[in-house]
């Protein structure tokens, strides 16, 4: 009986992923030279231009067809979510991302907090990485060490997806005047992101007098990551008609799962390629 079962899960282990290549629909073949499938992604280092600029066609596309309808393109997929650093945004991106975006995709969700896992202490880095490679189709991390994200994608065999980014520079005095004259889109940060308390007093005192409360640049664009402190931008700007920093909130949704569809599958957007606007200096 025990050999029986151990017939039927093979058996079902080769014939699910057979199931999964040449009876789920992915979308057309890719028509360019970008395939990011299989990539991970740890910061924004891994990829070009092109290949940012296909995540942001996908996302774009993705958010068109899934308002009209079920798109299973992440059917018989599921993934592994590490949180050890929780936020408001990210917590509720993710959950609405299950709920929403990946269920409307195909796939099945599997959160780990510090509660259900303890990457390097009940289990090694690598084991871990190693068990979920078996389990599930890639792997969201957001962790305190980065070095610990490049653990993980150093043992697994599937994507890992950074969860969080915990670099913030120091701004230069004279790029940011220049940003007030010239620049069209301004993008700013919270000067203190979770698990940086202990530098928010000199954080507070280097950014001092760097609020942002008025913008010189015609038609301009105004985006912040959130969450916002009032030291760091004033109301007039953050609620302005011209920020847009709630859209960029939302945004954040299609273009993690353009990313996911991107690294999982070979999906090629049914919208025309974006066009995106050359700056005075003629760079992108």
């Amino acid at each position: 009986e025990t050999k029986h079962i151990l017939w039927v899960s093979a058996d079902l282990k080769n014939g699910i992923k057979t199931f999964l290549i040449y009876f789920i629909p992915l979308g057309k073949a890719a028509l360019d030279s970008v395939n990011l499938k299989g990539h991970s992604f740890l910061t924004l280092k891994d990829f070009n231009a092109e290949e940012t600029k296909h995540i942001l066609w996908v996302s774009a596309d993705l958010k068109n067809r899934i308002s009209t309808g079920y798109v299973p393109l992440l059917q018989g997929k599921s993934s592994a979510m590490i949180f050890e650093k929780r936020s408001t945004r990210t917590r509720i991106l993710s959950l609405s991302l299950c709920l929403f975006g990946f269920f409307l995709l195909g796939g099945h969700p599997c959160f780990l907090t510090p509660q259900d896992i303890h990457l390097g202490v009940n289990e090694s880095t690598t084991d871990t990485a190693r068990v979920l490679s078996g389990l599930a189709d890639f792997m969201l991390a957001r962790v305190y060490s980065h070095s610990s994200l490049e653990h993980l994608d150093k043992d697994a065999s599937i994507p890992i997806i950074n969860g969080v980014n915990l670099k913030v520079a120091t701004p230069k005095v004279r790029l940011f005047q220049i940003c007030f004259i010239y620049c069209s889109v301004l993008v700013t940060d919270t000067w203190v992101s979770m698990g940086q308390e202990e530098k928010k007093k000199r954080r507070l005192k280097d950014f001092h007098g760097y609020q942002i409360t008025i913008v010189a640049a015609p038609d301009w664009t105004f985006l912040h990551c959130l969450p916002c402190k009032a030291e760091e931008v004033d109301n007039e700007v953050f609620y302005s008609p011209r920020s847009l920093v709630f859209t960029e909130a939302e945004n954040r949704k299609w273009t993690f799962i353009g990313l996911m569809v991107c690294i999982l599958t070979d999906y090629t957007p049914q919208i025309p390629k974006l066009k995106f606007k050359k700056n005075v200096g003629g760079k992108h």
